[in-house]
Parts: C-alpha cells; sequence; structure tokens
C-alpha cells in the first residue's frame, strides 16, 4: 500500500511538471483551430461555389422561360457537385494530409 501512494505521488510530481514545461498555450490552440477552419472553408467552397453558380443560372433560365420545373434545378447542379468532387478530390485529400503531416509534426515542440 506505501509504493502504491509513492507511485502516485512521483506520478502526481511528474505530471506537475510537465504542465509547466508544455508550450501549449492558447495562442497554439488558436492558430491551430484557424488553419483547421480555413481548410475546412477551402474544401468546403471548392464543391459549393460551382454548384452555386450552376443553380444561379438554372435560376435565372427558368425565370426567363417561366419553366418551373424542380428536376431541371436539381439535376445540373447534383452532377456539377459530382464533377467537383471528382475532380477536386485529389486536391482536397492533399490539402488534408498536408495539414495533418504539419500537425503531427508540430507535436513535439508544441509539447515539450
Amino acid at each position: 500500500m506505501a509504493w502504491a501512494l509513492k507511485k502516485r505521488k512521483h506520478v502526481a510530481r511528474v505530471l506537475i511538471q510537465h504542465k509547466r514545461e508544455c508550450k501549449m498555450g492558447p495562442e497554439v490552440f488558436v492558430d491551430i483551430l484557424r488553419d483547421a477552419l480555413l481548410l475546412v472553408i477551402m474544401l468546403v467552397s471548392a464543391v459549393i461555389l460551382p454548384s452555386l453558380f450552376v443553380g444561379l443560372c438554372v435560376a435565372i433560365f427558368q425565370a426567363a422561360t417561366s419553366i418551373n420545373e424542380q428536376t431541371l434545378s436539381f439535376l445540373p447542379r447534383l452532377i456539377v457537385t459530382l464533377l467537383a468532387i471528382i475532380y477536386g478530390g485529389h486536391w482536397g485529400i492533399q490539402k488534408i494530409m498536408d495539414y495533418t503531416f504539419r500537425l503531427v509534426a508540430s507535436i513535439p515542440s508544441v509539447v515539450s
């Protein structure tokens, strides 16, 4: 029982010492969060913007011709969204991998 208490005190001492040495401050956390949100915005906008543009063109066409068919609006946006994912998928995966590698590479500088 005494050795368990000693072990617990030693672990607590090591954790307190580690906490003092840790460089993970609010600034580092905010930088990591900012980079992650910027990456999400870039990846989502690469898929959404072409679809938004095609939807706007189809809506203008429907307003000019007075055609109120829902599938006419939905199908082109679906096709453009799928094409954007197909053509931009490699770029998006590469961006995610680059961010992940940078994040993992920065672990030693943040922790110690």
